[in-house]
């Protein structure tokens, strides 16, 4: 699954972004890509279309979309996009499935990975994959990144 050190970069991008979430994606040969949120924007731009701002959403730069799309057709492929969720816990949303799904399918073939940002601080992790027409949790990790439980 995903090691303390890799967890560790992907904690760290949270607490920098708290209060508001951060988002990425983390490439085949364990690369994280930090994405910018670009949530704020829209909420400004749109707010009866975006009500969500940087706090409670995520949505990636045109920049950041380019470089996840552009990584399925090379030798390193994307195989989990990251988010935080800042004091609310480590949970696959709603909101986080409408972002993943397109007419109930997956919009890309990866994993999910949300880490919990309490007060500024990671709390740990979870990671989920689309099984059996929904995302699940297949493994959770603790503040320093060590795998805690696994399901798959």
């Amino acid at each position: 699954m995903l090691d303390n050190t890799l967890l560790a970069n992907i904690y760290a991008h949270g607490e920098k972004t708290y209060p508001e979430e951060s988002c990425g994606f983390i490439a085949a040969d364990g690369t994280v890509y930090e994405g910018t949120n670009i949530q704020n924007d829209l909420n400004k731009r749109d707010p009866a279309l975006y009500p969500r701002t940087a706090k409670n959403g995520y949505s990636f730069s045109i920049k950041d979309v380019r470089a996840l799309e552009g990584s399925f057709s090379s030798a390193n492929p994307a195989t989990i996009i990251y988010h935080s969720h800042p004091d609310v816990g480590a949970y696959f949303s709603s909101e986080d499935k409408d972002k993943a799904l397109y007419m109930g399918e997956p919009i890309y073939d990866v994993n999910y990975l949300v880490a919990d940002i309490n007060n500024g601080c990671a709390r740990g992790a979870k990671l989920f994959a689309y099984r059996n027409g929904d995302y699940t949790c297949i493994a959770q990790y603790d503040a320093h990144g060590f795998l805690q439980t696994e399901t798959e």
